[in-house]
């Protein structure tokens, strides 16, 4: 079954200087006759041709050529009778799984052992396939920890992406019309590690399906008419790095000057853009309980009415839309809205504290405000409430106006945090209002970072400043280093985008403040974490079947993110992130960042429901959240359509930030 294809990889080899090593291609493709199982043929290299053992109504044509330092794999099938068909490739490193850690860009880091087993893990398998779609670039990579060695796969993207919706979700499937996504993955089945792909896709040996379900795996089938002609092209490439971090920035590198993204034609101005935002501050604001807030979470799409589910920080960003709404009603002389700001931060300073001086975060308030024992606190909740009100009380005091017991609390809280951070500068993700831990995990550290910087800014305290900067100690030792970005979403405590994000905010913010050699050293860790939070972010525009929404109405995947691995859908956040990385390529000429910030600041508007143009919302300005993009869920609706519950709070402070680039700046500097 194995065959030997050295001529590409040996001579990439010799040009690039690598030490060589054994690698070997194999070849396998599945027929299957309505009906009946279906049947598997090694396939072997006679000339140009892959053959099977047996005559098949399929021909198989194998191109292998060098392109710009890399192996360039293509393969022509072409049917001489209707055929249904599956086929596959492995590509055998030698590589000993102990030593291996693996990639597939925004959903697979290392062997996503921060993962549940409920989630695709090594903790289930310790060989999986995907569908392309699940992944921000169609890649899927090995890198030898021991040996320094890395084996990346890609494929290239078709001309016309298509999919095709399926009549079954297990088993063994033919396709109900054209797709053109394939599969990614690895094998380890007998101790040496393979990467997987193959086209159309199979998703092994389960399928991911929702958050925390594992599911029975599916292996779909093409059918191919009597002289149709279908045509696959991967890259296959060799690489050397100095450890997992390296390879993921180099992968990332790579795939972008190969797929070549672009930015799009945004559909709406920044203006436009919160102009219909702005209509969300109006609609979902609730007055009728102690605190005032601006629904955000848990509501439904379809009518968008406020609840009383009420969180403070990520879902919500309460404090953060009432400034938004408090600054935008000044700059358009909306009264209305002035006075919503207003009013909620009012209330919050009223009943929002415990006694020790920290924000309540979430609540049903309807019944009732809880007790101080009975809230867990985050450290990121209160850090975003934190940056909240000190952007709040920066706004307030350049216009005259100083609250003094806003920041008292706030001294209060920051005091609070610095006497909360660990010896080795981390902080415990969550916690109980005395200060004992209920997470001790330090993967939540840098969310606190940028807000004691700004503390430092606003009340001249060093102490919050030198708290910072054991933070990103920490940071630097524990998660940068290592590659390791987990646990700093709320939901969820997996291997993340948002610990990402957190990772390049900190060290932005201590560049922001500092000079010289220490400037750099904050420059450069920056620009290390960028990569990995960039990683997550979709490069290519995923195809969708006629009728799922999501096609229907022109969306681009490009320049949108998946959340994590344990929620593998697209979303808007991003808040800082595009204008930071837009400063890292000013500062260190990494011009891909410059490039990736302008699609991600032109392709986020794409959904923003308008009232001619409501993409699936029921009211206009109430931008989506749960974006599915995959064939995966929240529990609703799937591929090509959003969850029937919704958290915009967050998505309207997202977008927000994106198109607010001098908020940051002019507060730090």
């Amino acid at each position: 079954m194995k065959h030997l294809l050295q001529t590409c990889l040996s001579a990439l080899l010799l040009m690039t200087g690598i030490k060589a090593y054994a690698v070997e291609l194999s070849y396998h493709i599945s027929l299957k006759q309505p009906g009946n199982p279906s049947v598997t043929y090694p396939l072997t290299k006679t000339n140009d041709n892959l053959a099977a053992p047996q005559a098949i109504p399929l021909s198989v044509k194998e191109r292998m050529e060098m392109t710009d330092g890399a192996c360039h794999l293509t393969l022509t099938l072409t049917a001489s009778e209707t055929v249904y068909f599956n086929i596959g490739i492995a590509a055998h490193t030698g590589f000993a799984t102990p030593q291996c850690e693996f990639y597939l860009p925004g959903f697979w880091y290392h062997k996503n052992l921060r993962s549940p087993a409920e989630a695709p893990s090594f903790h289930t398998s310790n060989s999986w396939n995907f569908r392309e779609d699940r992944l921000s670039a169609p890649l899927t990579g090995v890198f030898d920890t021991g040996a320094g060695c890395s084996l990346t796969v890609m494929r290239i993207p078709d001309a016309q992406p298509a999919d095709a919706l399926l009549t079954h979700q297990e088993g063994e499937v033919i396709l109900g019309g054209r797709s053109t996504l394939g599969y990614m993955g690895f094998d380890n089945a007998d101790g040496k590690a393979k990467l997987t792909f193959g086209y159309p896709f199979v998703e092994t040996p389960k399928r991911y399906i929702r958050k925390l379900t594992l599911a029975n795996p599916i292996h779909t089938f093409a059918k191919l008419d009597k002289g149709g002609r279908v045509v696959l092209e991967w890259i296959i490439q060799e690489g050397k790095a100095t450890d997992f971090g390296q390879f993921v920035t180099d992968t990332w590198c790579n795939c972008f000057d190969r797929l070549h993204p672009t930015p799009m034609v945004p559909l709406y101005s920044p203006d436009e853009v919160k102009a219909q935002l702005s209509n969300y501050f109006r609609k979902a604001y609730v007055d009728k309980y102690p605190l005032k807030y601006h629904s955000g979470i848990s509501i439904r799409c379809d009518d968008c009415q406020p609840v009383d589910h009420v969180q403070l920080g990520f879902c919500g960003r309460v404090l953060l839309n009432a400034f938004n709404a408090l600054e935008y009603g000044e700059q358009t002389s909306d009264a209305q809205l002035v006075k919503m700001g207003n009013d909620i931060y009012d209330s919050w300073l009223a009943n929002g504290f415990t006694a020790n001086g920290y924000f309540k975060e979430d609540m049903h308030i309807a019944g009732g405000i809880p007790a101080d024992n009975d809230i867990t606190h985050s450290i990121r909740e209160q850090s975003e409430a934190v940056y909240a009100v000190l952007h709040y009380l920066n706004y307030e005091r350049k216009n005259g106006r100083v609250h003094k017991d806003w920041e008292a609390k706030m001294r209060t809280l920051l005091d609070a945090m610095v006497e909360l951070q660990e010896s080795d500068g981390h902080f415990p993700r969550k916690y109980r209002d005395d200060g004992t831990h209920v997470d001790a995990s330090g993967g939540s550290t840098p969310s606190a970072t940028s807000t004691l910087v700004m503390g430092y800014r606003y009340f001249k305290d060093k102490r919050y400043l030198s708290a910072a900067k054991r933070s990103v100690d920490y940071l630097e030792r524990n998660i940068i280093s290592k590659s390791d970005y987990f646990s700093s979403t709320l939901d969820a405590n997996c291997e993340d985008k948002e610990a990402a994000i957190s990772a390049v905010t900190a060290t932005y913010y201590l560049a922001m403040l500092t000079k010289g050699k220490e400037r750099d050293h904050y420059i450069a860790l920056c620009k290390q974490a960028a990569y990995f939070a960039l990683s997550w972010y979709y490069m290519w525009d995923v195809p969708f079947a006629p009728g799922q929404m999501l096609g229907e109405l022109g969306f681009k995947s490009r320049g949108w993110s998946n959340v994590s691995v344990e929620n593998n859908h697209v979303d808007v956040f991003v808040f800082e992130l595009h204008h930071i990385v837009k400063w890292l390529a000013e500062v260190t000429g990494e011009k891909r960042f410059a490039s990736m910030s302008e699609i991600i600041h032109t392709s986020l508007c794409q959904l923003l429901p308008t009232k001619s143009r409501l993409c699936g919302i029921g009211v206009p300005g109430f931008n989506p959240e749960v974006v599915q993009h995959t064939h995966w869920d929240y529990g609703k609706n799937g591929k090509g359509f959003y969850n029937d519950i919704f958290a915009p709070g967050w998505t309207i402070a997202s977008l927000w930030e994106l198109y607010s680039p001098r908020r940051t700046v002019d507060f730090l500097k």
